[in-house]
């Protein structure tokens, strides 16, 4: 095995077994005040719908077998050359817009200008996403540096694991008038790299904050959280909806397939676009990620208009080839689905047709 392999596998045994271990200082919540159903209070920890799942994954993950597994050679996990992009103009794509306007910038990044608000999903722009620089790098440089973007409003946070949460991405916004919007337990974290308390907005599942005429709220998912080895599940985890009068979006975050797909489907949906995790799954995690097969149950869920996969296209945190989670998905879908899977760095209009260009072959 060369120090390539041994590499991948070390940073996924980190990243996916030990819950993104890593070197920051540990997290504690503050007291809440109202009772919370997804909270074990003798723990402190917060809780999945199945709240033994994710001890019953690591028993299963840490056996030699498991182990082994993990170092075993495999093919294609990363793209053989640079892929495509397209060099958005964020002048134009700042303007005041009535409708949604997106880019994506690999993985779980990607930037809305929401009827004019501009909105940052999950950044990560760091060379890698991990504690340690030699594991978890990406596979080519952000496509618009973070000096390069425009003015943000808001910065929307899934969960604290690394490919989610990155520190230095987050730091370059300390001194700027940008709000975070986070699940419970990881203003924390931001409170602890400077960002002031007055820009954190926490939220607990079916929670909302609705601020310029977008109702932003915290769904359920399926998952775990911790950036270190003594503080899982000491923050929250959460999906987002960002509702206007006019659009009604989706997006998954981390999460294996579950009900709460349909009971966020059935309550708050249906959606005029879902970004679904759709990559870095293995059948020995899918309580925390789903397979393309449960991607494309939960978008059914959700009954969304159209599917905008994530969750793939920059890191090796699994085992599968690079495309993988694409090739599957437009195999597996019914005729009628509706992709979005735009080149990195390119324009998205949710109002207009999109035309799928394989450009992962």
């Amino acid at each position: 095995m060369n120090l390539k392999n041994i590499a991948i596998s070390l940073s996924f045994i980190s990243m996916i077994i030990l819950g993104c271990s890593a070197m920051d200082a540990k997290t504690k919540n503050d007291k809440n005040t109202k009772k919370l159903s997804n909270y074990d209070y003798d723990k402190e920890v917060f809780l999945n719908r199945k709240p033994g799942i994710i001890d019953e994954m690591w028993k299963r993950n840490m056996s030699v077998k498991s182990i082994f597994s993990f170092l075993s050679k495999a093919k294609d996990l990363e793209p053989k050359n640079r892929l495509p992009e397209n060099i958005p103009d964020l002048a134009e794509f700042s303007k005041r817009t009535e409708g949604v306007h997106s880019i994506w910038f690999g993985h779980s990044t990607f930037l809305l200008n929401f009827e004019g608000k501009l909105i940052l999903i999950d950044p990560v722009f760091s060379d890698n996403a991990s504690p340690v620089s030699l594991f978890v790098k990406r596979f080519q440089s952000p496509v618009v540096s973070l000096e390069n973007l425009p003015e943000i409003d808001y910065i929307v946070i899934s969960h604290d694991h690394y490919d989610h949460l990155d520190k230095e991405t987050t730091t370059f916004f300390k001194d700027k008038l940008v709000t975070f919007i986070t699940p419970l337990g990881v203003g924390n974290h931001l409170k602890n790299w400077g960002i002031p308390t007055d820009r954190i907005i926490e939220k607990n599942w079916w929670e909302s904050h609705e601020v310029d005429g977008l109702r932003f709220i915290a769904t359920p998912a399926q998952h775990f959280s911790g950036r270190g080895l003594f503080d899982r599940n000491e923050t929250l985890w959460a999906s987002w909806v960002i509702q206007s009068e006019s659009f009604n979006l989706y997006y998954s975050g981390d999460s294996g397939y579950d009900v709460h797909f349909k009971e966020i489907g059935d309550k708050l949906g249906p959606f005029d676009i879902a970004y679904v995790e759709s990559g870095q799954y293995n059948e020995k995690w899918e309580e925390v990620h789903m397979m393309p097969k449960d991607s494309l149950h939960a978008y059914k869920d959700l009954r969304a208009k159209k599917y905008f996969p994530v969750h793939w296209g920059m890191f090796v945190l699994s085992k599968h080839a690079w495309n993988d989670p694409v090739l599957q998905l437009l195999d597996m879908a019914e005729a009628d689905t509706k992709f979005v899977i735009p080149k990195i760095g390119q324009v998205v209009k949710l109002n207009d047709e999109f035309s799928l260009n394989p450009w992962w072959k």
